[in-house]
C-alpha cells in the first residue's frame, strides 16, 4: 500500500487515560471511505507502541476494520518552517563563543602587558659599572600601569557582556528543553500514520476510533480542602499533577487518571497436570499451516527470463536451492566463493519448527537438533550411526514441505553443490516429525516479510520476521520515559505506592490542556464530599502541646490516594499537609499544627512502698495530673493520650486507677501502641478541666525495673 493508493484522513485526539506510567490515547477520525477501502489516518505521535494500535468503526453497522498497521513517513521541511527557539539557541551559542573568544584574547593581552619589565644589556668584563637609568625604569612602570588599567577596564566590560550572553543562552536553552515535543525536528518532519483497510463501507461516511499506547506520561494526586469552623462537612477538590513527553500536545482532551500499571501481565494462570515418567516439553500453540502446493513452481518464470547480474548469480550459487548460472543459459560467474561456516545450533529455548530438545534421540542415531528460526543453513551434526540413504533430488521439495517447513521458514534447504576438489558437506539428518513450533517472532504476523525470488530456495515466497524495530522510534520512546524521573512535588506520593492492592480510575469533569514539555501541570479532576470534624490531640507525657487535627471520613465509593492537601479554613489558607490514603469508608487524621489557644500541663507523683505478708512485694504508685485550659472563643473536643506499662511477666501486676479508656482495636484512625489510654472531653470556651489518673505496679522483691524503679 502506498500513499497514492490510500486516502488520507485527519484525526483529533479526544481522550487520554493516564496510568501510573504511560497513557492510552483515543483519536477520532471521520470521512468517506474510498471504493478500495484503504485509509491513512495521520497525526499519530512518534513514540507510540506499534503493537498497541487498535481501530474500530463507531455507529455504522456492517462496516469493520480488517487491517491496521503503523507506517512512518518523513519529508524535508521548507525554509520557512518556524523554528524560532532552536534558531535562537544557535544564535546565542555563536554569540557566547564569540564573547568568550574576545575575553580570552583580552586576557592574553593582559598577560603580555604584565610581562613587560626592563632588561639591562649584557656588560663586558672590561667595561666599568654604569649607573641605572631610574627615570627610564619609572617611565616603563608608568606605561605598564596605564596599559594594564585600560586592559582591565576593557576586561570588565567583556566579562559583563559574556555573563549577559551566557544568561540569555541558559534561558533560551531552558525554554527549548521545556518546549513541547509536538514539533518537527530542524530539517525533517516525521509523520506516523495508521494504515487501515475497511470492509463493507461502500462509499459511506464513517467515524473511526483509534486507540494506542504511548510512554512518557505520569501523574500524582493533589488536593485542596475547604471547610468552615463548626461545620461537619467540607469540600475536597481532587487535582492531579500531570507531566507528559509523549510527542503530542493534549489540547482540549478528556483526561482520566488510573492507578493501574499499563504494562503488567493480564494472562490468567493455568494449572497443568502432573505426569510421572520421562519429562516432555509442554506443547505450545503452533500457529502453523501447511504451505500451498507448487510453491517451488511459482518462480519458474523468473528463472526462465535469462541471465541476471553477476552479484545476483553469485548469491544464487552460494544460496541453497539456486540453480548454477550454466543451467539458466547465462555466462559463468567465476569460481564459486567458499561456503560460510555452518552456524551453531540455537539453545533449547530458541527451538523452532518442531525440533526435538537437544540430546533427544531420534531415528537414524542422530542427536536432536533445532532448525534455524530464520530459515538459515542447517548446522552440521556428527551421526552416531550410519545414516539412511538420501532421497532423490526430485523428492527434496516435497520432503521439505512434509517435514514441518511452514510459511514462516520451513525445513532447512539443501546445500549447494560443492566446487571441484572440495569435500562435500555432510548430509543433513533425516527430517524431524511432529508439529512445528514457531517462536514468538514468527507468530508476530504484522512483522513478517515475504521473501523475494532472489532469496534462497528454502526462503523464497515465504514469510520471515522483518528487520529489527526502528531505532529512531526507540530513541523517541527512551526520551519520553525520562518523565518518570522527574522530582515529585512536595509531599506527593506515586499512585502505585499509595494505591496498595486496589486500582481505581478518576475521570476529570472538564476537558484540559497538557503540553508535551515534560513539566508538571495541574488538572482539576472532581470535587469529593467528605465528612469533617475538628479535634484536638495532645500527648502531654511526650510534649505539653495541643495539636489541631482534622478527622476526615470518606463515605463515597472512590478511594483517596495519599498526597499533599492545601487546607483552607474560613477562606484563609492555613497550610499544606500530607493526606494519607483513605479507602472508601475509612477515617484518617490530618494534622494542622499546634493550637496556641489551648494549654496543657502535666504533673506526676511516684510513691514507693512495700506490701505483703513479709513485705516481699514492691508497690510503685504513679499519680498523673493533667490540666487543660481553653482560651478559644468556641467549644473544642480534646483527646488526651497517656501510656500505661505493659508487662509480659506473670508475677508482675499492674492496677489502673483512672477513668481513661483503652482505644478499641482497629477503630482508631491510626495505629496506637500497646498500653495507650485515652481521655476524651468537651471543653467549653474559656473553661478549664483537670484529669486525674494513675496506676500501681506490683513487683516481687527479687525483681526490679530495668533502669530503676523510679519513673516520671
Amino acid at each position: 500500500m502506498t500513499t497514492e493508493t490510500a486516502q488520507r484522513w485527519g484525526a483529533t485526539l479526544d481522550s487520554v487515560v493516564v496510568y501510573a506510567q504511560g497513557a492510552l490515547c483515543r483519536r477520532l477520525a471521520r470521512g468517506i471511505v474510498p471504493p478500495d477501502g484503504r485509509v491513512r489516518v495521520a497525526g499519530l505521535p512518534r513514540s507510540l507502541d506499534p503493537g498497541s494500535l487498535r481501530a474500530r468503526v463507531l455507529g455504522t453497522v456492517g462496516v469493520r476494520v480488517t487491517e491496521a498497521r503503523v507506517e512512518v513517513e518523513a519529508e524535508a521541511l521548507g525554509t520557512g518552517t518556524p523554528d524560532a527557539l532552536r534558531r535562537e539557541v544557535e544564535r546565542l551559542s555563536d554569540a557566547y563563543a564569540a564573547a568568550q573568544g574576545r575575553r580570552d584574547r583580552q586576557l592574553s593581552r593582559i598577560e603580555e602587558a604584565r610581562a613587560l619589565h626592563p632588561v639591562p644589556p649584557e656588560r663586558n668584563p672590561e667595561d666599568p659599572h654604569r649607573r641605572t637609568p631610574v627615570d627610564a625604569w619609572l617611565e616603563l612602570a608608568d606605561f605598564v600601569d596605564e596599559r594594564l588599567r585600560g586592559l582591565h577596564t576593557r576586561l570588565v566590560e567583556l566579562e559583563e557582556a559574556l555573563r549577559d550572553v551566557g544568561h540569555e543562552l541558559a534561558v533560551a536553552a531552558d525554554r527549548l528543553a521545556r518546549a513541547s515535543t509536538d514539533a518537527p525536528s530542524a530539517h525533517v518532519e516525521t509523520t506516523v500514520c495508521a494504515v487501515l483497510t475497511l470492509d463493507g463501507a461502500g462509499d459511506t461516511e464513517v467515524e473511526l476510533e483509534l486507540e494506542y499506547r504511548v510512554p512518557g506520561a505520569v501523574w500524582v494526586p493533589t488536593y485542596r480542602l475547604t471547610h468552615r469552623q463548626g461545620d461537619g462537612s467540607g469540600r475536597l477538590v481532587l487535582r492531579a499533577s500531570v507531566a507528559q513527553r509523549t510527542g503530542e500536545d493534549w489540547t482540549g482532551v478528556r483526561i482520566a487518571l488510573a492507578t493501574a500499571d499499563l504494562r503488567r501481565r493480564t494472562d490468567l494462570p493455568k494449572l497443568r497436570s502432573i505426569r510421572i515418567g520421562r519429562r516432555q516439553p509442554a506443547p505450545a500453540p503452533s500457529g502453523w499451516r501447511e504451505p500451498p502446493a507448487g510453491l517451488a513452481d511459482l518462480f519458474a518464470g523468473y528463472e526462465a527470463v535469462g541471465p541476471r547480474p553477476a552479484a545476483t548469480a553469485a548469491r544464487g550459487a552460494v544460496g541453497a536451492g539456486s540453480a548454477p548460472p550454466a543451467a539458466t543459459g547465462g555466462p559463468a560467474a567465476g569460481p564459486v566463493p567458499p561456503l560460510p561456516p555452518p552456524p551453531l545450533p540455537p539453545p533449547p529455548a530458541q527451538q523452532g519448527y518442531g525440533g526435538a530438545p537437544t540430546g533427544f534421540p531420534m531415528p537414524g542415531g542422530v542427536t536432536g537438533f533445532s532448525p534455524d528460526p530464520y530459515g538459515g543453513a542447517m548446522p552440521a551434526f556428527a551421526p552416531q550411526a550410519p545414516a539412511a540413504p538420501a532421497a532423490p533430488a526430485a523428492a527434496a521439495p516435497a520432503a521439505r514441505l512434509r517435514s514441518g517447513g511452514g510459511p514462516f521458514a520451513g525445513a532447512p534447504a539443501p546445500m549447494a553443490p560443492a566446487a571441484p576438489g572440495r569435500a562435500a558437506p555432510p548430509s543433513p539428518p533425516p527430517p524431524v516429525t511432529g508439529p512445528p513450533r514457531p517462536s514468538g517472532a514468527e507468530l508476530d504476523y504484522a512483522a513478517l516479510v515475504l521473501c523475494g525470488p532472489d532469496e534462497q530456495a528454502g526462503r523464497r515466497g515465504r514469510l520471515f520476521p522483518g528487520p529489527a524495530s526502528d531505532p529512531v522510534a526507540a530513541e523517541y520512546r527512551r526520551r519520553a520515559e525520562t518523565v518518570a524521573s522527574l522530582p515529585l512535588p512536595g509531599q506527593a506520593v506515586r499512585p502505585r505506592e499509595s494505591a496498595g492492592s486496589f486500582d481505581h480510575r478518576f475521570d476529570a469533569a472538564a476537558r484540559a490542556d497538557v503540553p508535551s514539555d515534560g513539566t508538571w501541570h495541574t488538572v482539576t479532576v472532581a470535587e469529593i464530599p467528605v465528612g469533617l470534624r475538628t479535634e484536638y490531640l495532645c500527648v502531654p507525657s511526650a510534649e505539653q502541646t495541643v495539636y489541631a487535627t482534622l478527622v476526615l471520613s470518606n463515605a463515597t465509593d472512590q478511594a483517596l490516594l495519599a498526597g499533599p492537601v492545601e487546607v483552607v479554613v474560613d477562606d484563609d489558607f492555613l497550610l499544606t499537609a500530607a493526606l494519607p490514603t483513605l479507602a472508601p469508608g475509612g477515617v484518617r487524621r490530618v494534622g494542622l499544627g499546634p493550637a496556641e489557644g489551648i494549654r496543657v500541663t502535666r504533673r506526676t507523683n511516684l510513691r514507693e512502698s512495700t506490701s505483703g505478708l513479709r513485705n516481699n512485694i514492691t508497690v510503685l504508685d504513679h499519680r498523673v495530673h493533667v490540666e487543660l485550659a481553653n482560651r478559644l472563643a468556641r467549644p473544642v473536643t480534646v483527646e488526651v493520650r497517656e501510656r500505661v506499662p505493659v508487662s509480659s511477666e506473670p508475677d508482675v501486676r499492674i492496677d489502673e486507677r483512672a477513668d481513661w479508656t483503652a482505644p478499641e482495636e482497629g477503630t482508631g484512625p491510626e495505629h496506637l501502641a500497646p498500653g495507650t489510654r485515652v481521655w476524651r472531653l468537651d471543653l467549653p470556651a474559656g473553661a478549664t478541666a483537670a484529669l486525674e489518673g494513675g496506676y500501681e505496679i506490683r513487683i516481687p522483691t527479687g525483681k526490679a525495673l530495668v533502669g530503676g524503679n523510679r519513673r516520671s
